[in-house]
């Protein structure tokens, strides 16, 4: 009789598991049968292909209201992320393109390749009022997808022609490749990059975020755009109750001594599939822990796996929500980071072309 796998975890990839998607009525699985035969013949489950997809949008900059995020303003030339991190709340965002937020949304990946040209237009239509972009708040802008497509730096070259302000969040070493852009953004105040940390331990990030950089190579971003004159913070996201939150002050003096000047972090989110996904994640790779991280991500949540309230859903509440705010706030102190505001400036923004441009 042949043995199960004793996993479902495939190298390289997030969770094997492709939950149904909430708005289709049919959802289509991998018969069991033909797994076991598989496993049966190489001893590993099937290993899926990375897609690429043409987005046709029309339009690229998009627009939020909530209180709990700061720059109203997003930029994505990616739709789906190959970092394939077990956690990552953007996952539902693939659900409203048919496919699912598991396997599908790490390597069904929408590609839009006419980014830069709407950037350019967007931002020399008069109607644009210059206000700070965030690039990217919901897939990673520098996914292994960049190398190839170089969609990211086209619209690094449009911002820097524009002097328009950009936040960056990354967990991809790639980043440095754009140094000059990043430097010459640096120039007129332009530019704020934060590099996401959420463990030090290399192991644990390889199984969390198989795709993405490991921390060591993300310290060593952080320096390299230190000692370009680019200002730069890390992102401690998500924090993971029972997990990873022990690892805040560690993270914060590391990132710190690589010089990193600003600091933020984020509370574990839940939303919808996600929780299948993760749930998945812990049983492949932390079932001795699972029980402990779902209790205190429930303390967090006011009894729920997820709460999505404004002005509690990235931090959560409750006593343990506290201790992670203090410790935060201690390390911080401690490491020196967030001593001093680093504001991005419209104050340079111009429009290429001048007085012509404005006429048209």
């Amino acid at each position: 009789m042949n043995a199960r796998p004793p996993s479902t975890a495939i190298p390289g990839r997030g969770p094997n598991l492709n939950p149904a998607n909430r708005f289709e009525p049919i959802h289509v699985a991998p018969d069991g049968e033909w797994l076991d035969a598989e496993f049966a013949a190489t001893g590993s489950v099937p290993h899926p292909r990375t897609q690429f997809f043409h987005d046709a949008t029309e339009s690229l900059l998009t627009h939020h209201d909530s209180p709990d995020l700061g720059m109203g303003w997003g930029l994505n030339c990616y739709r789906g992320c190959e970092h394939g991190c077990a956690y990552c709340f953007a996952r539902p965002y693939h659900d409203y393109l048919g496919w699912s937020s598991g396997l599908e949304f790490e390597t069904k990946i929408l590609v839009k390749s006419r980014a830069p040209a709407l950037l350019r237009a967007e931002l020399a239509a008069r109607k644009w009022k210059p206000a700070p972009i965030l690039m990217s708040g919901v897939t990673d802008c520098y996914q292994p997808a960049e190398r190839h497509f170089r969609l990211t730096r086209q619209c690094l070259e449009v911002l820097a022609e524009f002097r328009q302000p950009v936040g960056i969040l990354t967990k991809n070493f790639l980043v440095t490749r754009d140094l000059d852009l990043l430097a010459e953004l640096a120039r007129w105040q332009c530019v704020a990059v934060n590099l996401t940390i959420v463990t030090l331990d290399s192991d644990l990030a390889g199984k969390l975020e198989p795709r993405a950089a490991r921390p060591e190579h993300r310290l060593r971003a952080i320096k390299l755009l230190a000692d370009a004159g680019v200002p730069v913070g890390v992102m401690v996201a998500p924090v993971i109750p029972g997990l990873t939150d022990h690892e805040l002050p560690g993270i914060l003096a590391a990132a710190a001594a690589a010089g990193a000047r600003r600091a933020g972090y984020v509370t574990l989110r839940l939303p919808y599939a996600v929780k299948d996904v993760f749930l998945q994640w812990l049983d492949d790779h932390e079932p001795g822990k699972k029980e402990r991280v779902l209790s205190r991500i429930r303390d967090l949540r006011g009894g729920k796996l997820y709460d999505a309230t404004f002005g509690t859903r990235l931090r959560g509440e409750g006593i343990f929500a506290e201790q992670i705010s203090q410790m935060f706030e201690v390390a911080c102190r401690r490491a020196g980071l967030n001593r001093e505001e680093a504001p991005l400036s419209t104050a340079h923004f111009r429009r290429p072309g001048g007085v012509q441009l404005e006429l048209l």
